[in-house]
């Protein structure tokens, strides 16, 4: 008997190691009721796991319990209790319980009980939920566009308030730079002005010496009548 059940603990030891590794290794863990669930069919649900980023085991529960340690507290026994087939979660949290979800409709055996994502339960519902999710991929691409989009939006705003007044400075500056030829010809045209200005005293100055010489002309014959005046006195000495 002895070395009957020598074998049996250490089987029993290998497969709770085994499934602490695992279980530490997993993002979460998926609980599943596989009854009625014929071997083939069993096979081809863990190849589709497999593909999405998780593994199907089935595990005794109170070894499963063992082997997730301290976290068994925070399991509800409805989770371990009957036949229990164990989906390690491992990527693509929502992949793989789309994967389930969808093995669950087109067999109508599998049942997804629920399932423990992060250290928290979660009833079969919200795993149903999780599995309607689009993938990782996905989420982290509206994410960010979420949050680049009002990045886009500030960052135009604040060119435009850089933008507006530079373009009123460059319009200011063609203006200037289109209006100094114009003052540069204008400031010639006023020369005539002053040209004409100073032709006009020229212009009086002439009238004033046209205007005298008939007069000095008129006073010369004068001063020649004053000496015939005298050659007569003369002739009379």
């Amino acid at each position: 008997m002895q070395t009957a059940e020598k074998p049996q603990i250490i089987a029993k030891a290998n497969v709770v190691e085994s499934a602490q590794e695992k279980y530490q290794r997993a993002a979460g863990v998926i609980f599943t009721d596989y009854r009625g669930l014929k071997v083939k069919e069993i096979q081809s649900l863990r190849k589709q796991l497999k593909e999405k980023g998780g593994e199907l085991h089935v595990i005794k529960n109170t070894l499963f319990r063992k082997a997730a340690g301290d976290d068994s507290a925070n399991i509800s026994e409805e989770m371990t209790s009957g036949p229990t087939a164990y989906a390690f979660v491992y990527e693509n949290e929502s992949d793989c319980a789309k994967v389930l979800f969808d093995f669950a409709k087109a067999s109508k055996k599998l049942v997804v009980k629920g399932g423990v994502l992060g250290g928290k339960e979660f009833s079969g519902d919200a795993v149903e939920s999780l599995s309607k999710l689009p993938p990782r991929e996905v989420l982290i691409a509206q994410v960010i566009g979420a949050i680049s989009a009002p990045l886009s939006n500030l960052v135009g705003v604040i060119e435009a308030l850089y933008a507006d007044p530079i373009r009123v400075i460059g319009a200011v500056a063609d203006k200037v730079a289109e209006g100094s030829p114009i003052e540069a010809k204008a400031a010639p045209a006023e020369a005539p002005a002053v040209e004409a200005e100073a032709e006009a005293p020229a212009a009086e100055a002439a009238t004033d010496v046209s205007d005298s010489a008939p007069a000095e002309e008129a006073a010369a014959p004068t001063a020649e009548e004053t000496p015939a005046a005298d050659e007569p006195a003369n002739e009379t000495e």
